[in-house]
């Protein structure tokens, strides 16, 4: 595969989980794969602030051994590549699919879904789809949590960076809890920040500037307070960071007692530090996201004692319903903290079984090369 040429195409809709997932893949297969790829975003602004050294105003630049494009409807997308990736149907552009099928070898087109833990992503990953008026065939490609799926994303040197961050770090008094906040903020924000002001062991809250933090500063009728600022109630101090960059906020999630994450990318990352967490998935209409949460919530907690799966599922599942009261989630937090070695032991055996399911991108490489 190698001097394989790839592009990836990325519509940024939500925020920063489909950029993120797409950066770092692009990454990946250039560092671990020696590719050639170019990733096409339509909002290098919001990609700008996951990495700092994109310019939000250039049409084409070279990151780290990608090829960053701004996707505009008149960009010249030149020839088609040798594979094409769609991240999260992000529809390359019909002009591009005509030069794709001009090609004498077709390139192998993937859909790459969306992460779920849902049984059904089983029986849809690889399959197909062929073009209606085209000679071309997309195949949809499912990260997932079992072999029967494509595994989620992870850099071959991902482990060896945490355990080097982690031995640089002075030891911390286990008198104080930290904890890593970020979420799509909502009603319950406020609850949990009373049960920790008010419960029995001290907590540090580091939370990065995003959606939760306006809730947050609410909280402690605090509005306008900049990153650096520090605020305490109680038992509670909460340090307001910065927005982090993806490697940035990495090193944030190994270096914290518990994390609090959302989406598809922190929540994959925050898998692989190995520490307990809080999953604030993305809510869509219809409820339809909760059977999404409690499939991921069953295969997780395979393993787990009654008592730790029950302390997951509850929290989780009150963090996620929004509206709740501080003695609820304050019961379900210190339930959660209850078991926390058990989850810290759990983090591992998790990760180790993740890692056996091969790496997205590597699972990827295999797929189209096996095609081409």
């Amino acid at each position: 595969m190698t001097g394989t040429r790839w592009d990836i195409f990325c519509k940024v809709v939500d925020h920063y989980g489909d950029i993120g997932v797409s950066w770092r893949l692009a990454r990946q297969l250039v560092a671990e794969h020696d590719l050639a790829v170019r990733l096409w975003v339509d909002d290098l602004a919001t990609f700008h602030r996951l990495c700092a050294e994109v310019d939000a105003a250039a049409e084409r630049q070279t990151i780290a051994g990608v090829d960053i494009l701004h996707w505009r409807p008149d960009a010249d997308f030149g020839a088609a590549a040798d594979v094409v990736v769609e991240a999260f149907g992000s529809r390359a552009p019909d002009l591009y699919l005509d030069a794709m099928a001009a090609r004498q070898r077709k390139p192998v087109w993937i859909n790459l879904e969306y992460l779920s833990a849902e049984d059904w992503v089983e029986e849809c990953h690889l399959g197909s789809s062929p073009h209606p008026r085209l000679p071309l065939v997309k195949h949809f490609f499912f990260p997932g949590f079992t072999a029967r799926t494509g595994g989620v994303l992870c850099e071959q040197d991902l482990e060896v960076q945490r355990q080097a961050e982690l031995a640089t770090r002075p030891h911390r008094p286990g008198s104080v809890t930290s904890v890593s906040l970020f979420g799509y903020g909502g009603p319950a924000v406020g609850p949990l920040l009373s049960a920790w002001a008010n419960g029995p062991e001290n907590i540090l809250a580091l939370v990065p500037e995003s959606r939760v933090l306006p809730d947050v500063l609410r909280y402690f009728g605090a509005a306008g307070v900049l990153p650096g600022a520090r605020l305490e109630r109680g038992a509670l101090a909460v340090l307001v960071l910065p927005f982090q960059p993806l490697d940035q906020y990495d090193r944030l999630l190994w270096t914290c007692d518990c994390n609090f994450v959302r989406g598809e990318d922190s929540f994959v990352r925050a898998q692989w530090a190995r520490r307990p967490f809080v999953w604030n998935i993305y809510p869509q209409e219809g409820g339809a996201h909760w059977a999404k949460l409690h499939a991921f919530v069953d295969r997780y907690t395979e393993g787990l004692s009654a008592e730790a799966t029950a302390a997951t599922r509850d929290l989780w599942r009150q963090w996620n319903r929004g509206e709740t009261a501080a003695g609820d989630i304050g019961a379900a937090w210190r339930r959660f903290r209850a078991v926390r070695a058990e989850l810290n032991a759990h983090g591992d055996t998790w990760a180790t079984r993740l890692a056996r399911l091969g790496d997205l991108g590597s699972n990827l490489v295999r797929f189209a090369a096996a095609r081409l």
